[in-house]
């Protein structure tokens, strides 16, 4: 399935350059139809499984591990990439601290003055996004929960169903909770670390 993506994703940028800007807001409209579509899907297959919500009470504040590791393990990764760059390390934190969502995030610390920063932010961003597609069907054999890092904000949408496809309903439901944890923390942690 990774090819898959990985070829869709390909096949996707080359038609891009081909394909009038006229069409963006089509088929901006269109991908957020049939992301709504996925998480309707997902949402029936998690249904279906109701002993996963009793499993989910029982688990209680341990829910938080995973959104927790996602985001002290993004951040750790931006202050040692800057180190091994030799570059700013709370400029690091802050390119890191967008934990997938990319459209925020380099808009955010753009508007704090670091255009630059901004840019990078965006593009490692979208890298973490396409990276998650290609890593999931691996990291999921292994290890279900592990495989749930890689998403970070976007567990809660764009890489859900993907993580739904290769693991099961319970782990869909602690990736949508992690998504939606790490989406409400980009907000604050970027401008933070922008300072």
């Amino acid at each position: 399935m990774s090819k898959a993506i990985l070829i869709a994703l390909v096949l996707g940028i080359g038609a891009g350059m081909y394909i009038p800007e006229s069409w963006s807001a089509f088929l901006d409209a269109s991908s957020s139809y049939m992301l709504l579509i996925l998480l309707f899907c997902v949402g029936i297959d998690t249904g279906v499984h109701r002993e996963v919500f009793v499993q989910i009470r029982r688990m209680g504040l341990r829910i938080l591990v995973i959104p927790l590791g996602v985001v002290l393990g993004s951040l750790a990764g931006g202050a040692l990439c800057a180190m091994l760059l030799q570059g700013d390390v709370m400029e690091g934190i802050a390119i890191t601290s967008g934990l997938g969502w990319y459209s925020l995030s380099g808009i955010l610390m753009t508007e704090a003055g670091n255009p630059a920063g901004g840019a990078i932010s965006f593009l490692s961003n979208v890298f973490r996004e396409v990276f998650t597609f290609l890593l999931v069907p691996i990291l999921a054999r292994r290890n279900v929960y592990v495989a749930i890092a890689p998403a970070g904000a976007t567990a809660m949408d764009t890489t859900l169903p993907l993580l739904s496809k290769y693991t099961d309903s319970q782990t869909a439901i602690l990736a949508f909770i992690s998504g939606v944890l790490c989406t409400l923390a980009v907000p604050v942690l970027v401008p933070f670390f922008c300072i």
